[in-house]
This record gives C-alpha cells, structure tokens and sequence, in this order.
C-alpha cells in the first residue's frame, strides 16, 4: 500500500533556532526532505550574532508524520525547536465567515429607511406581492448550504457541530467565486421528514438550497421531497457538482485520447450520491456502457439486497451483466471514475484497461489507487487532490451554478442546466490547451464561474420561455 502524500492540509509552521553558520539553515531543510516533509517556505524572523531564528513551513501527510518531521528537527545538534503551529487549525480560529451590511447606518435618516418606520413600507409590498422578496430582500442572492452531519467529507457521520468548518468553507467559496451570500445550517437531526420540514420552513430567505454532506440514500428521498414542495432550486452538490464537473474533465480526457463517449466502456467505483449522480449524467449524454461497482462488485441484474437506488442502476447499467470483482470490471475498460475509498486497486490493475485509458481516482485525501502507479499505464490520470495534476474539484461547479441559478430566478434545477454547466466548464480550458495534464480549468480561473452562470442562466430562460 503506496504511503499518503504531503499536502497542505497537513501544513504546519515550525519555529526554530539554529546556529548562524552558512550551513545552520540548509542543515533544517535537509532534516525535513529526509523525514518525508515537504518544504514550503523559509523566513527569517531574527538574528544576532551567534543564532538565527526561522520559520520553516512545510507539508506534511498526517499527524504522525507532522510529528516525526518535528521529531527530525529536534534530534539535530545545537537546534531549539521553540514552537510548531498547525496552520490549518490558525486558519479557522473563530470561523472562515461573517456577515457585512451593504448600507451605511450613519445617520438617523439612514437608520429610519433600513429600519423603523421606513422598512414597513418594505414588508407592506412583499406582503402583497411575495415575489418581491426575491427583489428587495437578501433572498436575491443568497443560498442555504444544509446538512444533517452524517457524510462529512470522507469522514462519515460526525454530526452537525463537526460539519459546520465544512460548511462554513462552503460558504466562503461561494463568496470567493461568485459573489453569492451563503449560510451554514447545520441541523441537529438525520430524521428525513424533520430535515425537509426545518428545510421547507427556512426557505422563504433564500433564494437556493444547496445540500451537503448528507447520507445515501437519505440524501435522494430529502432532495426529490424538497424540489416538489419548494419553489427555489434544490441543489445536492455532493451529487450534482461532482457529476458536472467530472463529465467536464471525462469531455476533455476523451479529447486527449481520441475516443467518443458514446462508444467507452466505464467503470465506477462508489454507488453513493456521487456515483449514482456521475452515473445518471453520463447516461443523459449517452455513454457507451458503464458499469457501477460497490464495495460487493459490480451491480447487475441479479444483485440482492439493493435499496431503490442502487436497483435503478442495476436495471440501467451494466450491459452485458458482469457480475465480478472491481479489478475484474477494469479489464478492458477505457475508463475508470472512482468516488468510494483509497487503495482499492495497483498500477498492475489499471495496467488491465484498454490502450490509452482514463483514470479518475477521486476519493480523499487518499485517492483509489495511486496516482504516480496510475500514470505509468493509463493516458489521463485526475484526482480529488489539489496537490496532483487535473483536480476534480466542486468549486468549478457550484458556485457558478448558483450564480446562474439566481440571476435567472430559477425555481428549479434540471438536467439540461447541468449538461450545460458541464460544457461551459470543460470548454473553459480551450480545445487547444486540452492535454494530459490540463483537461480542467485552475479552480482560480476566473473566467469559470461566470462562464458556468451564463451557461445555467440560459438554459433556465429556454426553460421558462417553453
């Protein structure tokens, strides 16, 4: 089993005192590289004439490691380590998020038009036109980012209190990429009908409900119960955001290697809300064959013991009705799309797939199998990781969906708002800069989420002009 990676996630900021000779610095990051760590960053914060004191900032994979590198460090003559800070944990002191006013409250005039007596006025038109919330209030642009705690990440069930940094990431992205105003609501229940209950009760201040991190299957029943009872779109992005943007980047990687999605054998490890999503997306767009592989093998025909999800793709997937192992439904494949769990599969697996295949080893941090034994058999290799090459990553996705989704006033989400997401995204990288290390856009291109919000605010206007 391939040891995890150094990432920033694990990045931690030692500070140390070393001697002040030409070799004292060179000697903290040679102890660090030979520990496994990866070096960051090197700033002097003081001197004199016998001592320096640096802080040297570096990558780690886990605690452990995180430990032994300090470890390392500690066991070099003359070195005092004085303090190690784990910048992960720095950065969410006191929450990632916060509320601003857009308007001055300067004067009493200004006060008595953002509040009483003015703001009645406000309540009076909305009263009489509940349309008007969605113009004269924070409703126009802001979004619900719900959860019930009980699929954190790859965490599992920790709860809403533990989901809530999540959450709180979300939101702040949502800022960061599409000016969209979102909120944490974290709920302390996993009873379906109390979930769409609260959900629908909070509904008239926003303008879009984007689930997170909730569980399959509960997760489908809660989204499919809240889109007929709400008239704003519901939007699970564990689901729908990673099934847009992994056709986005499938779209490009087939571009690299020459093949036409209609013709691909496709492989998927994880049955949950992302694969099913990925897999009902691809299906729409018109896939060769796909089959769908949980931890028991491939689902076909004869499964036993399948909720109602996971019997939809049994019946919709898996033309020829192979019934083994994983590994077995790799031989032959064009492409491999992994959403479950890390280490499922070696290089000599992947080493099985058809000639110029595909690899989307997506689960994190700690992907399906690993990407350097991927690359050396498989001709586009992607992952969850921003650390890799070709990061499969939502944010590409959501916030201009939202954005989008807004802007139109769209009361739905649908199919064809997703394919055109999906599009926008993968033409964002442009035909001529598609390669095997470039088939998605930088999470930071910023002519992303805008393209993503055109590309959903028509697709909602065909919608409603029908």
């Amino acid at each position: 089993m391939s040891s995890p990676m150094p990432s920033a996630g694990f990045s931690i900021t030692i500070r140390i005192a070393a001697p002040a000779d030409p070799t004292g610095v060179g000697r903290l990051a040679t102890a660090v590289g030979s520990a496994g760590g990866v070096v960051r960053a090197l700033d002097v914060v003081d001197s004199d004439a016998e001592r320096v004191v640096v802080d040297l900032t570096c990558d780690t994979s886990d605690g452990p490691h995180a430990d032994s590198v300090v470890a390392a460090l500690r066991a070099l003559d003359d070195v005092d380590v004085r303090k190690v800070s784990d910048r992960t944990f720095l950065l969410h002191l006191g929450g990632k998020i916060e509320v601003t006013p857009k308007v001055n409250l300067r004067t009493r005039d200004e006060l008595s038009r953002a509040y009483t007596p003015g703001v009645a006025r406000v309540c009076r038109a909305i009263a009489e036109n509940p349309d008007d919330a969605r113009r004269l209030t924070i409703k126009r642009n802001t979004v619900a980012v719900v959860t019930d705690g009980s699929a954190v990440l790859g965490l599992g069930n920790l709860g809403p209190a533990a989901a809530l940094p999540v959450m709180e990431g979300k939101a702040a992205l949502f800022k960061r990429f599409a000016g969209v105003d979102a909120w944490p609501v974290c709920l302390d229940t996993q009873d379906t009908d109390e979930i769409v209950s609260i959900v629908r009760a909070l509904a008239p201040v926003y303008g879009g409900i984007n689930l997170e991190d909730i569980a399959a299957p509960r997760c489908f029943e809660i989204e499919t119960r809240l889109r007929d009872e709400l008239d704003i779109p519901v939007f699970h992005d564990d689901q729908h955001g990673t099934a847009i943007v992994v056709l986005a980047a499938l779209t490009n990687a087939l571009r690299v290697v020459r093949k036409d999605l209609k013709e691909v054998r496709i492989v998927v490890s994880g049955a949950g809300a992302a694969g099913t999503a990925i897999m009902k997306l691809l299906l729409a767009e018109g896939v060769g064959d796909i089959i769908a592989c949980d931890k028991s093998g491939a689902l076909h025909a004869g499964s036993e013991g399948l909720n109602p999800s996971m019997q939809w793709l049994a019946e919709h997937t898996n033309r020829d009705n192979y019934s083994g192992s994983l590994a077995g439904a790799l031989r032959g494949a064009d492409v491999f799309i992994g959403v479950s769990a890390p280490n499922l599969l070696t290089g000599d697996d992947i080493a099985t797939m058809a000639d110029r295949s595909i690899v989307f080893a997506l689960a994190n941090p700690d992907p399906e199998v690993d990407p350097r034994e991927a690359r050396e058999h498989a001709a586009v290799v992607a992952t969850g990781r921003s650390d890799e090459p070709n990061q499969i990553n939502n944010v590409l996705a959501f916030p201009g969906v939202f954005r989008g989704l807004l802007d139109a006033q769209a009361r739905e989400f649908t199919l064809p708002m997703a394919l055109a997401a999906a599009e926008a995204i993968a033409n964002a990288v442009g035909v001529d800069k598609v390669n095997p290390s470039v088939i998605v856009p930088s999470v930071f291109d910023p002519t992303v989420a805008p393209a993503v919000a055109a590309a959903v605010t028509d697709a909602a206007r065909r919608e409603a002009a029908r």
